[in-house]
């Protein structure tokens, strides 16, 4: 067992620990701190929340509209969506609790390097990228962090040898304290303004990513991208972008042509992740991942091809910049879904892309009047469908798409409107794909 965290744990036996927020990544938090001993609190706002296997773990639970009042004990677990500074974390610090999260934990007993993600787009399948580099060389990798595995409950099975690689949102990073030893960031744009003030505070967040390197540790950061290029880490940095590119080879290592993602905002994935792992792992497990990377699911993924017309699931597409990147990664127009609950970044530049990119915009959730009158503000807009759901939006793309077309979910705005999270919407869109499919072979 890792020393630091078997120490941890001992640690933990019998202290108040609060932990707010009791979704898919603290639910395993919760266990690891019952089974050390400790007394646990866990508050969240759903009041339809289950129970039994809290009760059974002796677990005590304030859910529902007052699940914030009066919060305290020994250790305060803070949820990422939730600001740091928010007034019932404020309190609590007050009454001498040490609030964290479930990250900063992590990062303080991982015995083995971390190579640290973030970004505003591209953090999930650069993340994966260097996790299948690294595996590759023949490294054991622990792949986590906002990528949607919480890794503090993995820590007892890291040895120094191991090497994790972590996604890290702005919510998880601004109150981080620590910096991973390798740090990328693959690109900076306006997304999360629902959330955070301003982007002022949005690219402090991520950069905070490098505010704690020490003079060994590497920065990989973007040169092509405006809000990346100004930055430096506290070491040695790396720029990565066109510049690498000679002969349509980058690094003289890999011809952009192997690789299989669509779209220049995937050659900078691959660019990012190598300018992270080059010179740790050899040039053929770096060639080999790329050669064989396909991609993550929900972001630019092929469906199926139903009735010649092609689906491509990109749910991940949460912000705007996201989707004006896969709109260029596809030939000709496609029919756009696009719409949910917006995050304050506006839908004009994209817009822009709608004559030249788009069909038919299919247009779903709460931000689809927004998302319309952008697009009635640039010449030739493209016909507009509103759709009552996804289901609908569909639906009625299977009717309006003829073969060789392209049916794209990338919706620019969050799933919060009608779905938990991005997932649990691209998978809903790749079900009602299915559903297309079956009724094709049934024809």
């Amino acid at each position: 067992m890792n020393p630091a965290y078997e120490a941890y744990i001992q640690s933990l036996t019998g202290r108040d620990v609060t932990v707010i927020g009791v979704g898919v990544s603290n639910a395993p938090l919760i266990r690891m701190l019952c089974s050390a001993g400790a007394i646990v609190t866990a508050r969240d706002r759903d009041p339809d929340l289950p129970r039994e296997e809290w009760d059974d773990l002796g677990v005590r639970l304030h859910i529902g509209e007052n699940y914030l009042d009066r919060v305290g004990g020994d250790l305060v677990f803070r949820t990422p969506g939730m600001r740091p500074n928010h007034p019932a974390l404020e309190s609590a610090r007050a009454g001498g609790s040490r609030v964290t999260s479930e990250m900063e934990e992590f990062f303080a007993l991982c015995p083995c390097p971390i190579f640290g993600v973030t970004g505003s787009d591209g953090k999930t399948t650069t993340t994966s990228l260097i996790a299948d580099m690294l595996a590759n060389d023949g490294r054991t990798v622990h792949l986590g962090g906002n990528i949607g595995t919480p890794l503090l409950t993995r820590a007892a099975e890291m040895s120094p040898q191991d090497v994790c690689a972590v996604e890290l949102s702005s919510f998880q990073l601004m109150d981080m304290t620590r910096s991973p030893h390798v740090a990328v960031i693959t690109n900076l744009s306006p997304n999360h303004l629902d959330w955070h003030h301003d982007m002022d505070e949005y690219i402090a967040a991520k950069s905070r990513l490098l505010d704690f390197q020490k003079a060994g540790d590497l920065a990989v950061l973007n040169g092509d991208n405006p809000a990346t290029a100004t930055l430096r880490g506290r070491g040695p940095t790396k720029y990565f972008g066109r510049h690498m590119i000679h002969d349509d080879v980058i690094d003289g290592l890999v011809p952009v042509r192997d690789i299989r993602l669509p779209g220049w905002y995937n050659v900078e994935n691959v660019m990012a992740a190598m300018a992270a792992v080059r010179g740790t792992v050899s040039d053929e497990a770096i060639v080999e991942t790329v050669r064989t990377f396909v991609g993550v699911e929900h972001r630019n993924q092929w469906v199926a091809t139903v009735d010649g017309v092609h689906y491509y699931n990109n749910s991940i597409g949460s912000s705007p910049a996201r989707t004006v990147a896969t709109l260029h990664a596809h030939r000709g127009r496609v029919l756009l879904i696009a719409g949910g609950r917006d995050k304050k970044v506006p839908f004009d530049e994209m817009a822009r892309l709608f004559p030249n990119h788009v069909k038919v915009l299919l247009l779903i959730g709460e931000a689809a009047s927004q998302i319309e009158a952008a697009a009635r503000g640039v010449p030739n807009c493209p016909a507009i469908v509103h759709c009552g759901d996804l289901t609908e939006a569909v639906a009625q793309a299977h009717k309006l798409a003829v073969p060789g077309d392209t049916v794209l979910l990338s919706p620019a705005c969050t799933a919060y409107d009608q779905y938990r999270n991005f997932e649990e919407r691209g998978r809903h869109f790749v079900e009602l794909v299915g559903a297309l499919q079956r009724s094709e072979g049934k024809a």
